[in-house]
């Protein structure tokens, strides 16, 4: 349960939307003018200066670190990572410990002024929600493009973000995505719902725990078989991060 809201945690707030706002128009738009001709490698690693600053002032003005459990999983070989959602600071995290990466996210989020601009170059696969059947199919042919380039896909199974201690079905699509390319899936758990709270600008001190299991192979499975596989593993995680 979190603590009480102070006017210091919604100060503190504050000042970090204030830091990371400006600090994203700004890599936003020096990234499209001075690096979004340049090959997606060198663009990537300075549009990635911006989760690394994030990161930081965010732990300067909130009080938010971040630990990781089962580093020695995370790899740079290319996989469809499936992760736990609860609020946006596990896309800066993530973006940052599987490199390179391409997101599935909703289109519209390429329209924020800065942000959206610099995201726009990280090679990310931007799909209607409101059209599903077109999305599923844009997350399985442009997927299968980003896998066979090299870059490892990100996608939440749970298509939305969920409250701390809470679940929600798993969509098939990244398990069908990884069966189809014969990649396996890395799973992720988080708690960072506790202090990034979803629908709430107020951040919470502490420390956020990022479980990364070992690789799913995808080999000789049906994505329904893959898909039940991750789910477990993911709920039963995120079950014992909130018991710590």
């Amino acid at each position: 349960m979190h603590q009480q809201i102070t006017l210091g945690l919604k100060l503190r707030s504050i000042i970090f939307y204030l830091g990371s706002g400006l600090s994203a128009l700004w890599f936003g738009t020096t990234g499209m003018i001075f690096f979004g001709l340049l090959p997606f490698n060198i663009r990537r690693q300075y549009l990635l200066l911006w989760n690394r600053f994030v990161c930081w002032w965010l732990k300067i003005t909130c009080g938010i670190d971040h630990q990781i459990i089962g580093a020695e999983n995370i790899s740079h070989d290319v996989a469809v990572v499936l992760s736990k959602h609860q609020s946006s600071l596990e896309t800066i995290y993530l973006q940052l410990m599987f490199q390179p990466l391409s997101t599935i996210l909703k289109r519209e989020l390429l329209r924020i002024p800065g942000f959206g601009w610099g995201l726009s170059l990280l090679k990310p696969i931007a799909i209607d929600r409101g059209n599903p059947r077109q999305a599923l199919r844009q997350v399985m042919d442009t997927g299968k493009e980003r896998l066979a380039e090299g870059i490892s896909v990100l996608i939440f199974p749970e298509g939305t973000r969920t409250a701390p201690g809470s679940t929600a079905k798993h969509a098939k699509s990244g398990s069908a995505l990884a069966v189809a390319a014969a990649v396996p899936v890395i799973p992720v758990a988080h708690n960072a719902g506790e202090f990034w709270p979803n629908n709430s600008f107020v951040k919470f001190p502490g420390t956020v725990v990022i479980s990364v299991g070992e690789r799913i192979e995808s080999t000789g499975k049906t994505a329904e078989q893959l898909k039940e596989e991750v789910r477990l593993w993911i709920d039963s995680e995120s079950e014992a991060i909130a018991q710590r």
